[in-house]
């Protein structure tokens, strides 16, 4: 089978790429518009920086905004999902005797941002654990609320996990948060391009995303989001010119001024994302996801009849273009992972999570069924 969209991607073809959710991979259209804008800045510098990037900004969260269904002046854009959870965690005035709730699917860098402030300002963090495998939307917001307590301030959710790639009922939970009084922020690393997103529907307090993984823009492109009455909560986590922006140099509000601007950097991949977003739309990419989506539960059932394993989802509605399948518990993963690569030119994450062995497959427009079965007919022999 050939796949018309494979020729578009910069990747290597002797390497058959099952791992996209790590760190995104950037078609060709796209990557081009990524370096037009960066010979644009370097072609007039000063006038770039100085004059022009602020109409260039608003116009890449005016795109932005219209994809998630949200306010432009409620998104600003930053290099990574970390960093936009790393802007809130470090903003919020916690303490001791509050608590941070979290599940245990959370992604390793997330994670450790958390303990890190605890430590430092003797704040609880705690993590509900959500089995697998999952049952229901409604058991799971029941089980997860069940670790909720007088003292906690607020709520760490990702969106589609990094390490299970379960979906998670977050909108529910936000639900469910708000009328308790509670903050809650999304990791939406995994979300944008992945599925359709409406944060205005989602409500949470603080949403961050990237757009470098399933949008397929370049590196260092993502972006918070921040609900109109939980702006005044954020501050700088680099203070700059922006924290007081004089008349004519403003990006608009508080919000956008701590955060849009950090100085001399390369703004070329938060300005390329409109690019990313056309390409999409121009391939019909409703119906490429749905191929993904098939093709990820084809390989879903390849494995599971390799290794007599039960999913960990209990239908296609909790994952999409991502999933992880459970390997035999003696698995070693660090051996599997480079057998596959080495032996077999195959990269894809074999990860641990609560001490259990998972291999999770990522699927993209670029991928074809002999991809899926090039890696199950190499998990065949290795997991002999």
């Amino acid at each position: 089978m050939t796949n018309h969209l494979r020729p578009l991607y910069l990747l290597d073809p002797d390497v058959t790429f099952l791992n996209h959710g790590s760190f995104g991979a950037t078609p060709r259209p796209v990557f081009d518009a990524y370096q037009a804008w960066q010979r644009r800045l370097e072609w007039q510098p000063v006038r770039f920086l100085s004059t022009e990037l602020a109409g260039h900004l608003a116009e890449a969260r005016r795109a932005l905004g219209d994809l998630l269904r949200a306010d432009a002046a409620d998104l600003v854009y930053v290099p990574n999902a970390t960093f936009g959870v790393n802007v809130v965690a470090r903003s919020l005035r916690l303490g001791a005797g509050d608590e941070v709730l979290t599940t245990d699917h959370e992604y390793g860098a997330c994670d450790r941002v958390w303990r890190y402030l605890s430590r430092e300002r003797g704040f609880a963090y705690c993590r509900q654990p959500v089995a697998l495998p999952l049952t229901t939307d409604e058991a799971l917001v029941d089980h997860f609320w069940q670790g909720v307590t007088p003292r906690t301030r607020v709520i760490l959710l990702s969106h589609i996990t990094s390490p299970t790639a379960v979906r998670l009922p977050v909108a529910a939970l936000c639900a469910r948060a708000r009328a308790a009084g509670i903050l809650t922020l999304i990791d939406g690393a995994h979300a944008p391009g992945q599925i359709d997103l409406d944060l205005t529907a989602i409500d949470a307090d603080f949403y961050t995303g990237n757009c470098h993984k399933w949008l397929s823009s370049p590196k260092g492109a993502a972006f918070l989001y921040a609900h109109r009455e939980a702006q005044a909560l954020i501050e700088p986590l680099v203070v700059g010119w922006g924290y007081e922006a004089e008349p004519g140099t403003s990006f608009g509000s508080r919000f956008l001024d701590l955060l849009q601007w950090l100085g001399t950097i390369d703004y070329a991949a938060y300005l390329s994302v409109p690019a990313a977003i056309r390409f999409q739309a121009e391939h019909d990419w409703p119906a490429v996801r749905a191929a993904c989506h098939t093709l990820v539960a084809e390989a879903l059932d390849g494995l599971a009849a390799l290794t007599g394993l039960r999913s960990i989802y209990p239908d296609d509605s909790y994952y999409h273009q991502m999933a992880a399948a459970p390997l035999p518990p003696q698995t070693d993963i660090i051996a599997l992972k480079r057998r596959l690569i080495d032996d077999y030119g195959i990269e894809i994450p074999c990860t641990r999570w609560n001490d259990r062995p998972f291999i999770r497959v990522s699927i993209q427009a670029y991928n074809t069924p002999e991809d899926v079965g090039t890696l199950v007919d190499a998990l065949r022999v290795l997991l002999r």
